[in-house]
């Protein structure tokens, strides 16, 4: 009888591992169906990179979000192809060195970092031709708020040491930087709010790994789309966008408190004018300029064209020397 028996229930262990083969190979037939086609069709969203940190070698930042790899270069595309160096520092410009004029650094976004011009073209490397006896700095970065140029610049202070910071402030999309913890195709970034204790403090630090650098840095993610679109939707569970009150006002003069400290004078060059800031600028004795008039590309954020930043090499002149920084 018993041997009767174990004849009989041999057979199922055998029967349930044939059924879980079968199972499990329709599985990765289906997976690879979809793996296949997810390349076919190359959506942006699975790329490992698209603007920030595609073709511009940008590390993921815990503090500020995403910067540049020191000493890098590469060619970046926009509307136009451009190549792209970074010093010692992770600024796309050349290496500081000592001189016996004023320190003049500029913070702002990719119309200073120079999105689609190369980098002898843009306004700060004219100033540094017209203005050989100062020293000319370009801390400009491609995407960034006006909350990431303060954190920025609190980093770079002691190695630059500025006499003068002008901020160039992006009136078609810094309001909007500043406001929300996500941009530019999902890269997260720090945001400035005030707390459930009304106390006004940066938010969302360590930053977030967008999908992206996930993409670069977890083995499955780099090899399979399938994994990708999973990766996308955790992080996008894990993460949601986060829209605050826009802080800009305040950011501005915590830029301007933090210069003026260590004793800087602080100026701003805006995009074009926009009375919201011109209000407040002119109430707290900032000088500033605008730029309105400077020629732009087309398109992909509508940039500097090297004409339009030879004009805004003029302006920030005047405003250097009318604020008695320059001769």
């Amino acid at each position: 009888m018993a041997a009767e028996r174990s004849e009989v229930t041999t057979p199922r262990p055998r029967r349930f591992l044939r059924g879980l083969a079968l199972q499990l190979g329709l599985l990765v037939a289906v997976l690879a169906v979809f793996e296949v086609g997810l390349r076919a069709i190359d959506l942006r969203f699975l790329r490992e990179g698209h603007r920030i940190g595609h073709s511009m070698a940008y590390n993921y930042d815990a503090e500020i979000g995403w910067l540049p790899v020191p000493n890098s270069r590469s060619l970046f595309t926009g509307l136009r192809t451009v190549t792209v160096s970074h010093n010692s520092l992770g600024l796309r410009d050349t290496e500081p060195e000592a001189s016996r004029g004023r320190t003049i650094l500029f913070v702002g976004d990719s119309f200073v970092w120079g999105y689609d011009v190369e980098a002898a073209d843009r306004f700060t490397d004219r100033l540094r031709r017209e203005l050989p006896q100062h020293r000319i700095v370009n801390a400009g970065m491609a995407g960034y708020g006006t909350d990431q140029q303060y954190l920025l610049l609190r980093r770079l202070w002691d190695r630059i040491r500025p006499d003068v910071v002008v901020l160039v402030f992006c009136v078609d999309n810094d309001r909007r930087d500043n406001s929300t913890n996500s941009r530019y195709d999902g890269y997260y970034k720090p945001y400035f709010a005030a707390g459930p204790d009304g106390v006004w403090r940066f938010q969302g630090q360590p930053v977030p790994k967008s999908r992206q650098i996930r993409f670069r840095e977890e083995w499955i993610a780099r090899n399979s789309w399938v994994a990708r679109v999973l990766v996308s939707a955790y992080v996008q569970v894990r993460h949601p966008a986060i829209w605050v009150p826009d802080p800009t006002e305040r950011l501005i003069g915590m830029i301007r408190e933090l210069s003026v400290s260590r004793g800087a004078k602080f100026l701003v060059g805006m995009q074009h004018r926009e009375s919201q800031l011109e209000k407040f600028l002119n109430a707290q004795d900032i000088a500033y300029a605008s730029f309105d008039g400077a020629e732009q590309f087309q398109g992909d954020g509508n940039h500097w064209t090297t004409k339009g930043h030879g004009l805004v090499a003029e302006r920030l002149k005047e405003l250097l020397t009318r604020s008695g920084m320059v001769p």
